[in-house]
């Protein structure tokens, strides 16, 4: 009770006016720990955890097949060689992708369309990342699968540059602009797209923890728009990140200190465990799935 208590001191002192079950997780490449990471097995037991949302990365193949997969290349997380675009579909298909011991397993390379119907008409949204150069491609796909709904496109770009490449496209999707705190023009950036769009969320990294954004973005918070931290690498967050939580047990300088700082939504590593703390502090939007 009272570290619970610490925790609810820290957010109302802060700034923050989280009404009961308000934080949404969203899980790193799927469950990665129990399969493949960008697998569609690990996509489909984080949905089953009852994450909120699932990231994924996108890449494409020699005959111009979205597939899911974070490298340039297949070499770590496959047992081929070489980039995406070196396949077609079908020559990608029969590589076994490795689990995180490097072990081959008969999980293969999924493409978006495979996990869009996977998870079509679950309670799940699709963050979309490394998606900027495949925006067009990825849109089609969703429109295919009547799932344009449930995906998050996100890029670190400013708005002019987002307008003159996506002019027509922009205002049929769901947008998150990611934002480094550390460069001096943060503030700028995040009031740019404010005045022009209306951002689902925000993603905010930080090598150093001394923005004053950090310090007060109820800004972007009171136009409707999310907060979305990353509690994974330390270089996304400053040090306060997953390890610290779950391997050190201390919570107050990792996801206290993060929900602290305006989080409404976080990306983990650690989805049970921090859906659990959530759950924990009544600041889960849904239950943890047994």
């Amino acid at each position: 009770m009272k570290l619970k208590l610490t925790v609810l001191a820290l957010l109302l002192a802060a700034g923050q006016t989280f009404a009961q079950n308000k934080v949404m997780v969203t899980a790193h490449r799927g469950d990665w720990r129990n399969a493949p990471e960008n697998s569609l097995r690990a996509f489909e037991l984080a949905t089953a955890m009852g994450v909120d949302i699932v990231e994924l990365d996108l890449n494409i193949t020699k005959d111009g097949i979205l597939v899911i997969m974070h490298d340039q290349t297949i070499d770590r997380t496959t047992n081929g060689k070489g980039k995406p675009a070196d396949y077609t579909l079908e020559e990608i298909k029969k590589f076994g992708l490795r689990n995180g011991l490097g072990r081959v397993t008969r999980n293969t390379i999924p493409t978006f369309k495979e996990v869009m119907l996977a998870l079509k008409g679950k309670p799940v949204m699709v963050n979309l990342d490394k998606s900027y150069p495949y925006y067009r491609e990825a849109y089609a796909v969703l429109k295919e699968t009547g799932t344009l709904k449930q995906a998050i496109f996100k890029a670190e770009v400013t708005y002019p540059i987002l307008k003159e490449r996506y002019t027509t496209l922009i205002d049929s999707i769901t947008y998150m602009p990611v934002v480094n705190m550390d460069k001096p023009d943060a503030r700028a950036v995040i009031n740019d797209y404010l005045q022009h769009m209306k951002p689902w969320a925000f993603e905010l990294n930080f090598k150093t923890d001394t923005s004053s954004i950090l310090k007060d973005n109820k800004f972007i918070r009171k136009t409707g728009a999310r907060v979305w931290l990353n509690s994974l690498w330390a270089s996304l967050n400053a040090g306060h990140d997953d390890d610290l939580a779950v391997e050190e047990g201390n919570k107050n300088d990792s996801w206290d200190w993060l929900l602290a700082h305006g989080a409404t939504v976080l990306q983990t590593d650690r989805p049970r465990e921090l859906i659990l703390y959530l759950e924990s502090l009544h600041l889960r939007k849904k239950p943890l799935q047994k």
